[in-house]
């Protein structure tokens, strides 16, 4: 939010405090605060856009360029809700492992996920349990179809945003 015509003072209080309260990366917070402002009341002209930049050294796709998040929403009714929704999308192709949601490819695990990819149209092994060649290329060839190759992993694990999105789409209905 712009300071020069705020709602009034409160809008910037408020903002503060989300920010100091909200959790997760820098994205996160920035955008809790745009939250919180637009919730009390944001801009005396209304609404109409959003944006929100984060730049770290590296951070860009493939660690090129230094712009880890590069979202903006023009002309749209409820632009920081919007800018909420393209930074879950965001997360979900670009984000950081979080190493408390890796799972260990267990038997009963690479199972699941070969059935799930053979439904998906990837793998057309054995459903047998054994992280092999082929189901280790099913997975890689799945991720990079669902843009989610930057989440692709080759050390017995898969990322936790990964399984839940194949369980999403592909578990036992």
């Amino acid at each position: 939010m712009q300071g020069n015509i705020l709602t009034g003072r409160h809008v910037i209080e408020a903002m503060a405090r989300a920010y100091e309260q909200a959790r997760g990366g820098l994205a996160e917070r920035l955008l809790a605060a745009l939250e919180a402002g637009d919730a009390a009341g944001g801009d005396r002209r209304g609404k109409e856009s959003a944006a929100l930049l984060v730049v770290r050294k590296n951070a860009g796709y493939g660690g090129v360029g230094d712009r880890w998040v590069d979202l903006r929403v023009d002309d749209h009714p409820e632009p920081v809700r919007e800018l909420r929704r393209l930074l879950e999308v965001h997360t979900l192709y670009f984000g950081e492992t979080d190493p408390a949601q890796l799972q260990t490819l267990t038997l009963d695990l690479v199972r699941e996920i070969q059935e799930m990819l053979k439904r998906a149209g990837f793998y057309r092994g054995e459903i047998d349990g054994i992280y092999d060649a082929e189901t280790e290329k099913a997975l890689e060839d799945f991720q990079g179809w669902e843009n989610l190759e930057m989440r692709f992993r080759r050390d017995g694990k898969i990322d936790g945003v990964v399984l839940a999105y194949l369980r999403r789409h592909y578990g036992k209905k």
